[in-house]
């Protein structure tokens, strides 16, 4: 594969990153599987692997420790940090004491003693900015990090992080890591434009709709979707005007003659601002069809069709997964009290 730059990091990745969040009791258990799936990936050319600690609980970062003997240094290996490991709330979070700790825990798992690309899974608003930034600046002056980067970041909070960054002289975030798929285009409108304004790299999850755009899943076949997918995303996968439009996409694949999975990595990747589209197979078969898709290029004249059925900027429906800021998720931040509600 083709490398591109990853932002301003001076670090090259391919187009195409193996996701590994379906690697463990959360997706495949069968972690010498799991290996050769890695292997795989590798031999094919993809030469970046994003986990994170929380997936499958550490079970996640172990395997793709297993994986990399012998082959850490061909390797751009990102984690991520923030999610719940454990019922105390301290273990949890963007606070420099658990980051602290955690990144040890990580390094162990993975059997190195770096980590290319160390990346705050989630924001927090309970942990100011600085305290974030200022614990992983320490780390990369350890040599533990080599680049900083942002998951599920608003632009908002993107910006803020590069003010802050640049006043108190700390590490700037180099990359971020959010939703994007022919379904959800709501990073086209602020968080790629930011991050392509501040010289970031686009790490995008999701490209094929968490499953739906995969070519399995079609309108009125619910039954066949996987328990463990309903539990994650049930109106992600149940929504009707989400379901009309794959039936509309996937129509405009089969006139392309293009599976409709191929047409959907590939549009992830044509936009500018991306620097690779993270794929996330369960299997060796899911993998292989994908890399199968690898030299796929979208012409005009399709994306222009894709834009009548999807318009730029535009989420088609929920996903439940992605990040929502608290004065969506929390009424009292959206409401005065009662007693305060009345114009005069």
């Amino acid at each position: 594969m083709r490398t591109r730059p990853l932002g301003r990091t001076g670090i090259h990745v391919s187009p195409y990153c193996l996701g590994t969040m379906m690697f463990g009791r959360a997706g495949n258990p069968d972690h010498d599987e799991c290996v050769r799936i890695i292997h795989r990936a590798l031999d094919a050319g993809i030469n970046v692997i994003d986990t994170a600690d929380v997936y499958s609980y550490s079970e996640t970062e172990e395997i793709v420790g297993k994986a990399l003997k012998g082959r850490r240094d061909d390797v751009v290996l990102a984690t991520k940090v923030n999610g719940p490991m454990g019922d105390d709330p301290n273990r949890a979070g963007n606070s420099r004491r658990w980051i602290v700790t955690e990144v040890e825990h990580s390094l162990r798992r993975l059997r190195t003693d770096h980590i290319d690309l160390y990346q705050i899974h989630h924001p927090d608003p309970l942990t100011d900015i600085e305290e974030t930034l200022a614990a992983l600046t320490d780390l990369m002056a350890a040599g533990k990090v080599r680049a900083i980067g942002t998951s599920n970041f608003p632009a908002s909070d993107i910006v803020e992080a590069q003010w802050v960054a640049e006043r108190r002289g700390l590490a700037r975030f180099r990359t971020e890591q959010p939703p994007y798929s022919l379904l959800n285009r709501g990073v086209e409108r602020e968080v790629l434009p930011v991050c392509e304004r501040y010289g970031m790299g686009a790490l995008v999850w999701g490209p094929l709709g968490m499953g739906l755009l995969g070519g399995r899943y079609r309108k009125g076949r619910a039954a066949e979707v996987p328990e463990r997918r309903m539990a994650w995303v049930p109106r992600h996968m149940t929504d009707e005007r989400t379901l009309d439009t794959v039936e509309r996409l996937a129509l405009l694949a089969e006139e392309a003659g293009i599976p409709l999975a191929h047409m959907a990595t590939a549009f992830t990747v044509a936009h500018p601002g991306v620097s690779s589209a993270i794929i996330g197979p369960r299997t060796m078969e899911h993998l292989d069809d994908l890399l199968a898709g690898a030299g796929t290029v979208l012409g005009d004249d399709l994306l222009d069709r894709i834009d009548e059925i999807v318009p730029p900027g535009a989420d088609i429906g929920p996903l439940d997964v992605s990040y929502d800021p608290p004065p969506v998720t929390r009424a009292s931040l959206r409401r005065r009290p009662a007693g305060e509600r009345a114009a005069a």
